[in-house]
Order: C-alpha cells, then sequence, then structure tokens
C-alpha cells in the first residue's frame, strides 16, 4: 500500500489537535500583561503540549521517511497512536483549569505515557512488516531513549500524587529529551543526500 495517505491523515490530525488546543486559549480581557494573569496555566499547558504534538510530528515524519510501504496493521497501529494524541486537548485544559489539580494531572501524564507507548508500537511494527534487515530496522531497532521516557512517563503519572508540578518538571524534562528526532535517521539521510 502506498503510505500518502497515512501521511497525510496524520498530517491533518496534528494541524486538527494543535487548532483545538488554541481555540481553548481566551483573549485577555485589558491592555497590559496583567490580562494574561489568569490565563498563565493555561498558556503554560497549551506551550508544552504544542511542543509535545510538534515532536510527535517531527517523529512521525522521520519514521515514515525509512519505510517503503504499508500495510491494514500499520494503519489500525498509526491510528491508535493519532487516538491517543487527540486525547492531548483534553486533559490540557482540564489540567490547567484545574491549576493542576492531582487528578487532572495524573490523566494528562497518564495520556503522554500512552502516546510514547503507542509510537513505540507503530515503531515496533513497521519494523516487522519492513523485515529485520530493513532500513527501518536498521535506524529504528533498539531504542534506549524510548525505553528510558516511558519509565519516565510512567513516574510522572505517580509524581502527580505526590506533587503536580514535579510531573510538569519531568514532562518538560522529557520535551527536551524528544525535541531533537532519532539521530540515526538524521544521520542517514544526510549522508545519503550527500551522495546523490
Amino acid at each position: 500500500m502506498n503510505k500518502l495517505r497515512l501521511e497525510t491523515i496524520s498530517d491533518g490530525i496534528f494541524a486538527i489537535i494543535i487548532t483545538v488546543m488554541l481555540l481553548e486559549l481566551k483573549i485577555p480581557e485589558g491592555h497590559d500583561l496583567s490580562a494574561l494573569k489568569g490565563e498563565l496555566h493555561l498558556i503554560f499547558s497549551y506551550i508544552l503540549s504544542f511542543i509535545y504534538i510538534g515532536i510527535y510530528w517531527n517523529n512521525h515524519h522521520h519514521l515514515f521517511q525509512v519505510v517503503k510501504s504499508i500495510n491494514g496493521k500499520i494503519l489500525w497501529v498509526n491510528l491508535h497512536l493519532m487516538f491517543w494524541l487527540t486525547m492531548i486537548p483534553l486533559t490540557t485544559g482540564w489540567s490547567a483549569y484545574s491549576n493542576y489539580a492531582q487528578i487532572p494531572t495524573a490523566l494528562y501524564a497518564f495520556i503522554l505515557f500512552m502516546c510514547s507507548l503507542s509510537y513505540r508500537l507503530l515503531e515496533k511494527t513497521l519494523i516487522k512488516s519492513e523485515g529485520a534487515d530493513s532500513l527501518a530496522a536498521n535506524l529504528l531497532g533498539k531504542d534506549n531513549k524510548l525505553f528510558i521516557s516511558v519509565i519516565l512517563y510512567g513516574t510522572s503519572i505517580f509524581l502527580s500524587f505526590i506533587n503536580p508540578k514535579l510531573t510538569l518538571l519531568t514532562l518538560a524534562i522529557l520535551a527536551v529529551f524528544w525535541f531533537l528526532p532519532n539521530k540515526k535517521i538524521e544521520q542517514y539521510f544526510k549522508d545519503h543526500h550527500s551522495e546523490a
């Protein structure tokens, strides 16, 4: 199967997620920066979630550059990832409006945890489909970065019940951790482009 439709619908979903989050932001009443004071939690949550959506979009793009074709299973596993990503706006808003109460913040962390698990499932499904000797297997095979981050996401859920601000700090650190896409993929295309 051609992968273009999968990439197109995924890009559309990413755009919709960002739009929905943006619509949650209220236009401040007033003419100076103090008008933003009541919205600071939501603005912070929007920025953090926007960065996460950007990270997933960027990595998703790189991921499908190393895949030759897709099948029905890959379509469903990709939709599984998209489902969890579409939950980010809901939990972003709820955790911010609750002033980062324990349950909404734990749910926000849980959604990001599920996004990371479903992304890894997508990687594994692509590797299996492409084969053990494929470019995808070579560039995506063992991913210690993802393993470490899944543990930290899981930890951030439990931190919500101790101190939700520690959860947000952990999630912010994870965003920095994932800001740059897979270095192997970047290097492969840099080398491959220079050879052409």
